[in-house]
């Protein structure tokens, strides 16, 4: 029976025998720095390219969150319509968590000398609270008892001095001297009336200018942060109900921009939203919701197909960084397994010596796993280390050249799932790299290794 060696021992010898031979062994680990580092900086870039491009998808919209219109051209002899009985439908559906009504409609801004454009989107209140939006100045619409406005920070933007040479913001790069939190802003939702006043009918009658009404503010989204990008900023936000009530009083019996009409040109009594926000419950299952919507008959989009395909190109060129970084993993690995035949050689006697002395064979398979293992271990270590200085400095380099695609994110990112793995990895290669020549040593006859000089 042979002697069986403790842990211990096998841990301390090994170690030993690394330092005996130094300048082998810095070379050796030198080659899993290499390798470790090229790997982890390699799969980090995907990994950050990845992250930053999810990032910027989901500053355009919510990952989750489908946007249903009427059809553009419908075949179909049956209207579709987004109304209260579609919303009731599709908050029944499995997966959908919530639905959204939207009524959009413009309208002209008037103060002073200055004329803007609105983008007008009613919602219900409670959908304002889950929009995270930046509020800068008062609070999100809802709680007042009239219609009262609610400004993107991108609204200023289209205002124009309609007097003098003053010009728009696009031809001057300054926005107009106008508080739209404080300032009498007056609104034209007639738009058809107001570029038709003073034009005279069939019958010789002049239109009339429209009548305006003074809309308060209840709130400004706060300007942008710099080189950032709002979702909300080019729009006016209210309350749906409020809205509703405000274009049934403004065009009673008449038809109400965007609105459809029947057959005889007469507007609905019913008046119809213009989008609705479907809201899925997981990422995975939009694409069925939004299939579904499809099927129906209505046009629906989301983020998820531009998702889909992003992570398919991202999940590409993770594939090619990863094996790039490990071709010289591989490398390293056949370093590993050169130095540790190289040391078999050289210490064919010693090995003789313990086999005569009864030294348990998978002692003597464990002593060179082990020093294979600590090869490993240290390049592992150094080339993590290595990774994120690298990664720091490709992140600085980023930053400086202002990339706008990248925004706030870091272009390298190493998860600490990474810096586990690569480190598991790098333990595992060199026990791979040391497996044969360990069996070599097992082995080895105990007498020829003795006589061998």
């Amino acid at each position: 029976m042979g002697i069986d060696m403790k842990f211990l021992d096998l841990l301390r010898m090994s170690g030993g025998n690394l330092w005996k031979r130094k300048i082998r062994t810095v070379l050796t680990v030198l080659g899993v720095v290499i390798g470790v580092a090229s790997i982890v900086v390699m799969v980090s870039l995907g990994l950050g390219l990845s992250r930053s491009q999810m990032e910027q998808i989901e500053s355009y919209g919510s990952l989750t969150q489908i946007t249903v219109r009427e059809p553009w051209n419908s075949d179909s002899s049956e209207e579709k319509r987004l109304d209260d009985n579609l919303v009731r439908e599709l908050e029944s559906l499995e997966h959908v968590d919530s639905v959204c009504p939207v009524l959009e409609t413009n309208a002209i801004a008037k103060y002073g000398s200055y004329q803007g454009y609105l983008q007008i989107r009613g919602m219900p209140k409670e959908t304002f609270e889950e929009m995270n939006i930046n509020i800068g100045q008062g609070r999100l619409p809802g709680d007042d008892e009239t219609l009262t406005f609610f400004y993107g920070n991108e609204v200023l933007q289209n205002f124009y001095n309609t007097k003098g040479s003053g010009g728009s913001y696009w031809e001057t790069g300054v926005l107009p001297d106008i508080d739209l939190m404080n300032d009498t802003i007056f609104v034209i939702f007639d738009t058809n009336a107001y570029w038709s006043a003073g034009s005279t009918t069939e019958d010789g009658q002049t239109i009339p200018q429209p009548k305006k009404y003074m809309i308060e503010a209840c709130g400004v989204e706060a300007p942008n942060a710099e080189d950032s990008w709002s979702q909300y900023g080019w729009y006016t936000y209210c309350d749906l109900e409020q809205l509703t009530a405000q274009l049934k009083k403004i065009f009673k019996n008449k038809v109400i921009p965007g609105q459809p009409t029947t057959k005889t040109g007469k507007p609905y009594k019913e008046i119809f939203y213009s989008e609705l926000d479907v809201n899925v419950d997981d990422l995975n299952n939009v694409m069925e919701v939004q299939n579904y919507l499809t099927d129906l008959g209505y046009e629906a989009y989301s983020n998820a197909e531009w998702v889909e395909s992003s992570q398919r190109s991202m999940g590409t060129i993770q594939m090619v960084l990863g094996g790039i970084g490990a071709v010289s993993l591989f490398v390293a690995a056949i370093g590993i397994t050169n130095t540790m035949m190289m040391s078999i050689y050289e210490r064919t006697k010693e090995i003789g010596v313990m086999k005569v002395l009864g030294c348990d064979l998978r002692n003597i398979r464990s002593l060179f796993l082990m020093e294979a293992g600590f090869i490993g271990l240290i390049g592992g270590c150094i080339g993590l280390g290595l990774s994120f200085a690298i990664s720091a400095v490709i992140n600085k380099l980023a930053q400086a050249s202002q990339d706008m695609m990248l925004g706030d994110s870091s272009i390298s990112y190493i998860p600490f799932w990474l810096v586990g793995l690569s480190l598991v990895f790098a333990i595992l290669v060199g026990m791979l790299a040391g497996f044969f020549p360990a069996r070599r040593a097992m082995k080895l006859s105990p007498l020829a290794a003795i006589r061998n000089e």
